[in-house]
């Protein structure tokens, strides 16, 4: 294989498996720039089934900083400084030391804690956090961060908290991006000081970014049209799949499947 190609295309993924990798980050951008989150989980799942296991938390985490950060860059007007700031705040502690409590705890039961927190705060009675805007999202970002350490999307984190501060659905959306680009500066830093060898995955990576940029363009147009109750729907329908995709795997394994 010529020098370039080998450098976009790592020998580790069938062209087939390239194929629906790129096709999928256009697909996840897309839908996370339109409803405000979703994408990260969706793209983990296609690509835990067509990457190597070892490279699939980094690299993953790798995109959605490319991603995020073109989501931000397009919806910047919307972005609010404190929640941003406060956000990163917990991050850096979150993947700092966050990590102890994943590897404390074991995995079912933080699964189905993340479901039923996400749960609760879509469809329960759940107190509007205007006036503690700040404190709830320093909290959002150390936890996320942490657990995405070994989780690789836990979007669902922040959106959950975002989804209480009466924000309109450009403002949701573009935080959204805004907290989860630091959550994976910050994860990619982590995995970097670990001694993850990125420089095999920069090539293919950079092809999943630009996708992902298309896509966020793509889906930003529908953000766009779209009507304030129509996304509030979506955006319940979104977290309550992705609830339903974390305890799935633990609801199969207790009845035998």
């Amino acid at each position: 294989m010529h020098p370039i190609a080998e450098f976009f295309f790592p020998a580790a993924l069938s062209p087939i498996a390239t194929f629906v990798l790129l096709l999928s980050s256009f697909i996840a951008s897309a839908l996370t720039a339109a409803v405000g989150l979703g994408g990260g989980i969706a793209l983990i799942a296609v690509m835990a089934n067509l990457m190597p296991p070892l490279a699939l938390v980094p690299i993953h985490g790798l995109v959605q900083l490319g991603s995020n950060g073109g989501r931000a860059i397009v919806q910047r007007r919307y972005i609010d400084p404190a929640i941003a700031l406060w956000f990163a705040g917990g991050a850096v502690l979150g993947a700092a030391l966050g990590g102890m409590l994943a590897v404390n705890l074991p995995s079912t039961w933080l699964r189905l804690g993340i479901a039923f927190f996400v749960l609760w705060t879509v469809w329960g009675k759940v107190p509007k956090l205007d006036h503690a805007r700040k404190q709830a999202m320093g909290i959002a970002g150390f936890i996320a961060t942490g657990l995405s350490m070994f989780f690789g999307a836990t979007g669902p984190i922040g959106g959950s908290v975002l989804s209480t501060l009466g924000l309109t659905r450009h403002q949701f959306v573009a935080n959204q991006a805004i907290t989860s680009l630091t959550m994976h500066v910050c994860k990619v830093a982590a995995f970097g000081f670990l001694g993850f060898a990125f420089g095999p995955w920069i090539g293919f990576t950079a092809l999943m970014i630009f996708f992902g940029f298309l896509g966020t363009l793509a889906g930003t147009r529908l953000l766009g049209r779209m009507q304030e109750e129509t996304f509030k729907k979506g955006f319940r329908i979104v977290m309550t799949l992705l609830a339903l995709n974390l305890i799935w795997p633990v609801a199969r394994s207790l009845v035998g499947f």
